[in-house]
């Protein structure tokens, strides 16, 4: 199992594309199952997440949580990921204060 763990904090009134830029896991090297917990800072913002061309996630507000999501009580977002297929997880911020995102993804070769 491969682990990806990120703390972003998200600027009043942005949005981050993709937390998962750059990582060596945002594209799937073989047919694998990812589970994702995601959680914000604080209320206000709004989470996607998209598995290849798989809405796993239609923008919506994330569980707010004061730390790291928990294996496996906050891993609601789970897909299998074919060869080539590109994990993004974008978070858009409207509010007047910068949120924090905490995700931890979990992959699981098939």
């Amino acid at each position: 199992m491969s682990v990806m763990q990120f703390e972003t904090v998200i600027a009043t009134a942005s949005s981050n594309a993709n937390v998962v830029t750059g990582s060596a896991f945002e594209f799937a090297r073989q047919r694998q199952v990812v589970s994702i917990g995601a959680v914000a800072s604080a209320t206000g913002g709004f989470l996607t997440i998209q598995s290849g061309s798989d809405v796993i996630l239609e923008e919506s507000p994330p569980m707010v949580l004061g730390t790291m999501p928990i294996i496996p009580d906050h891993f609601f977002y789970n897909d299998v990921m074919e060869i080539g297929d590109r994990l993004k997880i974008a978070f858009r911020n409207p509010t007047g204060g910068d949120l924090t995102l905490r995700t931890v993804v979990q992959i699981n070769p098939l």
